[in-house]
């Protein structure tokens, strides 16, 4: 059972940056990865997928702005946010699935799902 532990969540101005983690109680590159993030009254929305290879999907609304990254050593999950919008706004959950690749918009590649930390971008 692969435990998932998100952090870095906050409350930021529209233009700021946050850097949000995800600390795995099993070595990240044994997994694909991902984050998704999910708005009230909304559909839970993917935003970035990392596979074993290091390959990356993200969705269009986050391209240029957020990064991706992993540190094996820590077992952790990185995911860097600039230039936030207020439409960023939401709770970002990562998750980890066991295939080598992981399909971005297939929730079913996922097998593990953090708790979530809440971002909130004003304007």
């Amino acid at each position: 059972q692969v435990q998932l532990v998100e952090s870095g969540g906050g409350s930021v101005q529209s233009g700021g940056s946050l850097r949000l983690s995800c600390a795995s109680s099993h070595t990240t590159d044994s997994y694909c990865m991902a984050w998704f993030r999910q708005a009230p009254g909304k559909e839970r929305e993917p935003v970035v997928s990392i596979n074993r290879d290091g390959s990356t999907t993200y969705a269009d609304s986050v391209k240029g702005r957020f990064s991706i990254s992993q540190d094996y050593t820590k077992n952790t999950l990185y995911l860097q946010m600039n230039s936030l919008k207020p439409e960023d706004t939401a709770m970002y959950t990562c998750a980890a699935g066991v295939f080598y690749y992981c399909s971005l918009t297939r929730l079913a590649d996922y097998k593990y799902w953090g708790q979530g930390t809440q971002v909130t971008v004003s304007s």
